[in-house]
């Protein structure tokens, strides 16, 4: 079976024509000090049998802590990532001041092979990003949602 994943892609389009992305970066040890094509969209991974747009939002406030306002999801095409996950994603456009609040955690070993185990933010940090600036942090398997809103927003 394959493996799913469902994410918001939330923007700003200001009145000065600016596009902002938010976008979160990993929480744990193993990705403590990495920073470019690290950030992702807030995503998790859905059961084929769940919709995938209520995945994206759960996936969402657990990873923020932020609860999505209501408003218009756009979807965007998915994209397939190098381990073979495909993600699905919707933007919408949120107000500027929107703000990480606090993610869900999970438990792994740490240290490797000691037998202790450590509870990790699953996202330790939430920001806006500019779109040049946003292609240099996100993962490079998520840039194509980056392309496309871009596309999107210049329908408008």
């Amino acid at each position: 079976m394959k493996k799913l994943s469902a994410g918001i892609l939330a923007y700003n389009l200001s009145e000065q024509g600016e596009l902002k992305v938010f976008l979160v970066h990993p929480g744990g040890p193993f990705w403590k000090n990495k920073d470019e094509g690290a950030w992702s969209i807030p995503k998790g991974e859905y059961d084929e049998e769940e919709d995938p747009l209520l995945a994206a939002k759960r996936e969402f406030t657990e990873e923020t802590g932020a609860v999505l306002p209501a408003g218009d999801f756009l979807p965007l095409q998915a994209v397939k990532i190098k381990s073979g996950k495909v993600i699905s994603a919707w933007a919408i456009n949120v107000s500027p001041d929107m703000a990480f609040i606090e993610s869900n955690q999970f438990e792994m070993e740490w240290p490797p092979r000691s037998g202790k185990k450590q509870f990790f933010a699953e996202v330790d940090r939430a920001d806006w990003f500019s779109i040049e600036d946003a292609k240099t942090k996100i993962n490079p398997g998520q840039l194509g949602f980056l392309e496309q809103l871009v596309g999107i927003v210049r329908l408008y």
